[in-house]
């Protein structure tokens, strides 16, 4: 069975009445209480994306997510009641999407799941090519000397905004809004993001040619060259 959501929590009467509170609005969700159960699922069915706890009974959200994205780019909300940056910096950089922390609100939780399906709904047959990456939107892949890389579809999406906005300056707060759709998303979040791209697609990511940083204000995705 094809889901909309599935939530993986160890804490069974909140992923419950989260689920159940999706469920009435439309987003088909299902509930797996640990990593096993995870797996389990996958085996006979799909979901559009993940929200996924830290801490799961027989292990760790960590583990799992880099377990899921050696099979997968489907994106991967983490919710925590762990307040440590280091946790919010580990889970973006392992291939999660966002980091929310509980207690969350069922409604702001929902409108940021309904915001990832509309964008995954969308398509662009656009793209960007040169001699060292080959972007495509419609595919949602990036090749880099001729060899597919993985990003996550967070990172892509920002990949595809500044790219969507060549040689312009695109400031935080853009990304922020037209990227998360959430302007209350912090810088450290989106400069882990923009570190693991560069990771990706830079020759020296620490001197990068395509996506430069302009401080004060943002990045610019640098093409044309």
């Amino acid at each position: 069975m094809k889901y909309d959501c599935l939530i993986i929590d160890d804490e069974k009467m909140l992923a419950d009445s989260t689920a159940e509170y999706f469920n009435m609005f439309g987003i088909c969700t299902s509930v797996c209480y640990s990593a096993s159960e995870c797996r389990d699922f996958f085996r006979e069915n799909t979901a559009e994306l993940l929200l996924l706890d830290i801490n799961l009974g027989d292990g760790s959200g960590f583990e799992l997510c880099k377990e899921l994205r050696e099979k997968t780019e489907i994106p991967i909300l983490f919710i925590s009641a762990r307040t440590s940056d280091d946790d919010q910096i580990i889970a973006l950089s392992i291939g999660g999407d966002d980091y929310i922390q509980k207690p969350y609100s069922l409604g702001v939780l929902m409108a940021k799941v309904k915001a990832v399906k509309r964008r995954l709904g969308g398509g662009d047959t656009a793209g960007y090519s040169d001699e060292r990456i080959q972007v495509d939107f419609d595919k949602r892949q990036v090749l880099v000397d001729g060899n597919e890389v993985k990003l996550t579809s967070l990172e892509f999406r920002l990949l595809s905004y500044l790219i969507k906005n060549e040689n312009k300056v695109v400031t935080k707060q853009q990304l922020f809004q037209e990227v998360w759709e959430d302007k209350f998303t912090g810088d450290g979040t989106l400069n882990v993001h923009i570190r693991k791209i560069r990771e990706a697609i830079e020759a020296d990511p620490g001197n990068p040619r395509y996506i430069v940083t302009v401080w004060g204000d943002g990045y610019k995705f640098v093409g044309g060259k």
